[in-house]
């Protein structure tokens, strides 16, 4: 390969609009519990680290999965980071779950573009343990851009996205579908990393 085609292939890489296979393979297969036994188990152990995870459902529901793993990294000294969340957190109810409410940081913008280079900007910080956005659309390109943002911090990202975006191709490390079933939520795993997801489950949480 010549020193022409090495220069370009770099600038397509550092822009996201190429992945390199093998570093699904370099990065780290850490994770950390969701609080919820069955999905940990077919989740290949909980939500991963240093790496992008997707969330698809109506109306962005789905959150309550996330209080014991905001509730864990809140005791860290890394800032947790909502990018354009649908609704002001409120903080007497993530106290009682206890997260620590000083390590969260919103951040509100004016349009998708802003929410994504946001978001981009926080995962690559090296300041953030977790960064969670809600857009409605998002090309693959920038899905790559984000995942590659997470590995190279080592930070999570989640991204909330509308239930019928989730048959666009990903290479986000962990896909879930949710959907409301009686008084808790369905959650399907569509993706995960080293496999695909099992049979649909329930768990017993609100939206």
């Amino acid at each position: 390969m010549n020193a022409e085609v090495k220069t370009e292939l770099a600038v397509l890489l550092r822009q996201g609009v190429v992945w390199r296979g093998s570093s699904a393979g370099r990065a780290s297969a850490a994770v950390i519990t969701s609080g919820f036994p069955s999905l940990d188990e077919q989740t290949g152990g909980g939500w991963p680290r240093g790496a992008l995870s997707e969330i698809f459902s109506p109306q962005g529901l789905g959150f309550s999965l996330l209080l014991p793993l905001l509730a864990e990294l809140s005791r860290q000294q890394q800032w947790l980071t909502w990018v354009n969340p649908p609704h002001v957190p409120y903080a007497p109810a993530l106290e009682a779950r206890q997260v620590n409410i000083a390590r969260v940081l919103l951040v509100k913008v004016r349009d998708t573009e802003q929410s994504l280079w946001a978001a981009e900007q926080a995962l690559r910080s090296g300041n953030c343990s977790l960064v969670l956005l809600w857009v409605e659309r998002v090309s693959a390109t920038r899905i790559r851009r984000l995942q590659l943002a997470a590995e190279e911090s080592n930070c999570m990202g989640i991204l909330f996205r509308p239930l019928q975006q989730r048959q666009q191709a990903s290479m986000a490390a962990l896909r879930l579908q949710i959907t409301p079933a009686g008084d808790g939520l369905q959650v399907q795993v569509l993706k995960r990393r080293a496999g695909w997801g099992g049979k649909p489950l329930y768990l017993s949480c609100s939206g």
